[in-house]
């Protein structure tokens, strides 16, 4: 109720139009014929004129049904245009221009009464016998298509008052009446609807009448603000959200649509104030665009626009004219030629999802593909997971590339290091795991780039004692050693000192004093010889201790701020992601070395 009432601010929804439809109402009411109809009338209405041939609407899907504007004749006045509109001589008129025509009641309230006030039963067959009588005749043809213009408060929970249900058994009777007169009756919501239980049957019985047009108005300037992508995204959501909650109630796609709005009065939804006219026109592309492809994925049958009117100052917008051009020339290039008589942006490819089959997901010239997903998800059981992950490396990829090399020279450390350089248990592992090979490297080459970028992101300030302390307290059962490494690694680069369980190969830790082996781990080959006993870390002097406490909470912090940046850099990119029908993958920091450990770059 207050969302109708708030779009009327600029006057389109109260003057926008003629409604000539009661032009005699009060006469018709005065004869005696219909005044016993009603007396004996239920759900029948009596037959209204002849005429010569049943209405005629094309039948392909979605119906892009325009409000009739008569100020916009010239525009919308052509072969492949639907206007919908009223009046003595405006369909008439529009039909000699070779376009269809269907009728608009501007006034459904007059019909049936408000949400407040409902209006008496007995009165609705003499007042749909007059509405569709007008029908007939200005639209001549003797089955109208009627758009009622519009339900109040589609969105009230129930249980609704007693003058609430009353006014939805009126809408619903309305419905009905119009029907079996042979009209096809298409009822304009406001606001998203109501399904509660208790509500979805009426929704559910209206729908067996009328079909549904949801009404979805978005402001220019916030979509043309968001950019082309992220724009279309918002606009594509929001009407599968609302169609989606007439799917719950079981109403079918082919009784659903969507209304669009371009009025210009401000707080109304439409151009409110956007400038320059190009900026709007490209909203009116993107907006045509967006309606197409939901209704292409969903099935709908409509895509009404609204809003065309100029009934006052506020509507009095000159760039009317080329905002219809262009909303028609995006969905038809035959129906307006707007590139050449207006200056905007006209690639119709910005913000589209235009993905190639078998794509699920693109970033750029980057792409997730199904089977991808599909290989992925044979390993973490989870395809929504599977595609995290690799929409994770496509943005990942962009700050640190590796090469094929850099990945196949770490696939034979890891063969070396944990499978005793034989391939086929390397392999066989892969398998039992269900990971291809192609898997396992994409995996290896996520560790590599992990690596760098948590190399980048090392705090190397000092440490505290507080730190310190700490660290021991949390972890001072794990096993330390003092060893030698021949070479020195970058890590240790004395070569000698304590070392933790979590840095070498658990071959170390068992070592007998004295003893040493070779060992190949991914910073290389070195002959590690055991100066020391294995013992727990908070045994080890606080002295000799530090710098492998150090090392471990210098890995520990780079690796929180490797999750944070990596979170932040995939959620940057879903802005410019597209996704099959704007699903879009969760952020996050999964590695599939939690699936495939052996895999794993470090020791654990």
């Amino acid at each position: 109720m207050q969302q109708s009432l708030h779009k009327r601010a600029d006057g389109t929804r109260s003057g926008e139009g003629s409604d000539a439809v009661w032009y005699n109402e009060r006469r018709l009411m005065k004869k005696s014929l219909l005044i016993a109809i009603v007396a004996v009338a239920t759900l029948g209405v009596a037959p209204g004129p002849a005429t010569a041939a049943p209405c005629v609407v094309p039948s392909e899907k979605p119906l892009w049904i325009d409000y009739g504007a008569p100020q916009l004749e010239a525009v919308f006045g052509r072969p492949g245009v639907i206007v919908a509109g009223s009046g003595e001589g405006y369909p008439a008129r529009m039909r000699a221009t070779g376009a269809t025509t269907i009728f608009w009641d501007m006034y459904l309230n007059r019909r049936v009464g408000t949400p407040s006030k409902p209006a008496e039963p007995s009165v609705l067959p003499q007042r749909a016998n007059a509405l569709l009588d007008f029908a007939v005749r200005t639209l001549g043809c003797d089955t109208p298509w009627i758009v009622m213009n519009e339900l109040f408060g589609a969105s009230t929970p129930t249980p609704w008052t007693r003058t609430t249900a009353g006014y939805r058994a009126n809408v619903l009777q309305w419905a009905r009446l119009l029907a079996a007169r042979g009209a096809k009756p298409i009822l304009l919501i406001s606001s998203d609807p109501y399904t509660g239980v208790e509500a979805a049957p009426w929704w559910r019985e209206l729908a067996s009448v009328a079909d549904i047009v949801v009404e979805k108005y978005f402001g220019a300037p916030s979509i043309h603000k968001a950019g082309p992508e992220l724009g279309s995204r918002r606009m594509r959501t929001s009407m599968r959200r609302a169609a989606s909650k007439l799917f719950s109630m079981n109403i079918p796609a082919t009784k659903v649509g969507f209304m669009l709005a371009f009025q210009t009065g401000r707080a109304t939804g439409g151009r409110e104030g956007l400038e320059p006219e190009s900026a709007w026109f490209e909203v009116a592309k993107l907006q045509a665009l967006a309606a197409r492809q939901v209704s292409r994925e969903l099935g709908t049958a409509y895509v009404f626009s609204w809003g065309w009117g100029v009934f006052n100052e506020a509507g009095n917008d000159p760039d009317k004219a080329g905002a219809a051009c262009v909303w028609l020339w995006a969905r038809d290039a035959e129906l307006c030629d707007a590139p050449n008589r207006y200056g905007f942006d006209s690639d119709l490819r910005a913000g589209q999802i235009d993905l190639l089959a078998g794509v699920r997901c693109a970033l750029g010239a980057e792409t997730v593909t199904t089977n991808e997903i599909g290989a992925v998800a044979r390993v973490t059981g989870d395809a929504e997971l599977a595609l995290s992950i690799l929409f994770a490396r496509l943005v990942e990829r962009r700050a640190a590339p590796i090469g094929v090399r850099d990945v196949l020279a770490a696939e034979r450390a890891i063969v070396l290091s944990r499978f005793g350089g034989t391939r086929a248990p390397y392999l066989a592992a892969l398998t039992g795991a269900g990971a291809t090979l192609a898997v396992g490297r994409g995996t290896i080459g996520d560790e590599l780039r992990r690596r760098i970028v948590a190399e980048r992101l090392v705090d190397r300030r000092p440490l505290s004692a507080a730190q310190l302390a700490e660290f021991l307290v949390t972890y001072g059962a794990t096993p330390a050693r003092e060893v030698e490494l021949v070479p020195a690694p970058s890590w240790l680069p004395s070569g000698r000192g304590v070392v933790l369980a979590t840095e070498l190969s658990p071959q170390v830790f068992s070592l007998a004093t004295g003893r040493e082996i070779a060992l190949t781990t991914f910073d290389g080959a070195f002959r590690i010889r055991a100066i020391g006993e294995t013992t727990p870390l908070a045994a080890v002097p606080s002295g000799r201790a530090r710098p492998a406490i150090a090392r471990a909470l210098r890995a520990a912090a780079s690796a929180d701020a490797y999750r944070n940046w990596t979170w932040r850099r995939q959620h940057a990119a879903l802005d410019q992601a597209r996704c099959v029908r704007d699903r879009l993958p969760a952020v996050g920091a999964v590695e599939l070395t939690s699936f495939l450990p052996f895999l794993s770059l470090g020791e654990s």
